[in-house]
């Protein structure tokens, strides 16, 4: 029997086994294996059961600065497949996304079920077979076929397609086989920290600040939101992504700043305390916020510095400028690190090298596909690391359908 395997339902799983049907019709049998319970769970619960489909970003070549580790291979698959035939590939199954201020895209229904039935109804439409709950033990290529053992049994397919997101058994097998696996470590976690400036203040959030990591040669742009372990949000979700490898290496204990003023320059923070000074001299420091900055966190940045019950008229030059620093470079220690909610992803997977990033089969075998979490491809929040899914399953359903259609 001519058939298709797909380890992995998730987005990339999905989308990979419907190209698959729609290039080739009805000439192969085509299964999908899914360890899990169910098929598309991180689908269904990303983005809060929203759903951040992919993003705004129309040009290739931005695209691919929201990737940390792939940034130079994504290039020419999102030349064949970006952000806008995804909006489109959806579209033409009666699925509208909507663009939200940050670029991050959802369905207009804000409901991640719209994304789970429309693939559901295509797999349905092109005669995917699902199989749930089934733990793969083993596969190799034998006789130009792909022998796969799950749950004790065995099955043959002409070609497979890896795509079970991260998965260290399916690393396993293909380190045996002799893929090189880069070794997986967390990326897109939020920071515990312990500091005076962040007691109390769990759920304040600042528009935009500048991280930075002098020790690791680090920094990132962008939301910050206080919890009530230490720092979260879009600024440190970057940094987490880009400082993957290097804050593993050094355990997660490691020191960044703060730059709370949005300004550059110590002179520029300077200036425009010294402007507020003299134009509100006779109000409380702590009652008259700067930088955007919310009342309350103002003032548990000005009670650090020591500035309580101050006056700007009795500020002292060595208040200011101490003032002046923790605004501009407010140093903490980070002490480990937390999940982001449903974000957890992985740095790490099968070398890139290893994979023709035209179709996305393996160069070391042929008729094995890979696609998602399972090679080293990673991406920032914002609906990007779908789109390295969605890109790699359209390319694979194409390579093969132009494979068999010759």
């Amino acid at each position: 029997m001519n058939r298709i395997i797909v380890i992995g339902g998730g987005a990339a799983g999905f989308m990979s086994a419907i190209e698959c049907g729609n290039n080739l019709g009805r000439k192969f049998e085509i299964l999908i294996v899914e360890r899990g319970k169910q098929v598309l769970e991180k689908v269904r619960i990303s983005g809060g059961g929203r759903c951040n489909v992919t993003n705004g970003i129309k040009d290739p070549k931005e695209l691919v600065k929201n990737y940390p580790r792939g940034e130079r291979e994504l290039l020419g698959p999102f030349m064949q497949f970006n952000c806008e035939d995804t909006v489109e590939w959806f579209r033409k199954k009666g699925v509208k996304l909507k663009v939200e201020a940050d670029g991050r895209m959802f369905p207009s229904t804000d409901n991640s079920e719209t994304i789970v039935n429309c693939l559901m109804q295509q797999a349905h439409i092109h005669q995917i077979k699902i199989m749930t709950s089934t733990r793969i033990d083993n596969f190799y290529y034998q006789n130009n076929r792909w022998v796969i053992e799950a749950n004790g049994k065995r099955m043959e397919a002409n070609y497979l397609i890896c795509t079970p997101g991260s998965s260290n058994a399916v690393w396993e097998i293909l380190k045996k086989m002799g893929h090189t696996v880069i070794s997986p470590v967390p990326s897109l976690f939020t920071f515990n920290i312990q500091h005076p400036v962040l007691q109390g203040l769990m759920g304040v959030s600042h528009p935009k600040v500048e991280l930075n990591c002098k020790d690791l040669k680090l920094k990132s742009i962008g939301p910050l939101l206080i919890t009530h372990w230490g720092l979260s949000g879009p600024a440190v979700l970057k940094l987490s992504a880009w400082g993957a490898r290097k804050f593993n290496e050094v355990g997660y204990q490691f020191e960044i700043g703060i730059n709370w003023s949005g300004l550059g320059k110590i002179n520029e923070v300077e200036n425009a305390i010294l402007e507020q000074k003299s134009t509100t001299s006779k109000q409380k420091v702590t009652n008259t916020p700067l930088f955007e900055l919310s009342s309350r966190l103002w003032t548990s940045i000005c009670n650090y510095c020591g500035i309580e019950d101050d006056k700007w008229a009795d500020l002292s030059k060595a208040k200011i400028q101490n003032l002046t620093q923790n605004l501009l470079d407010c140093r903490m220690k980070v002490k480990g690190k937390s999940t982001f909610k449903e974000e957890f992803v992985t740095a790490g997977g099968v070398a890139l090298k290893e994979i023709n990033m035209k179709t996305m089969e393996s160069k070391l075998f042929p008729n094995l596909y890979l696609a998602g979490e399972i090679i080293d491809i990673d991406a920032i929040t914002g609906g990007f690391n779908f789109q390295a899914a969605w890109t790699g399953g359209w390319l694979i359903g194409k390579a093969i359908g132009e494979k068999e259609n010759q």
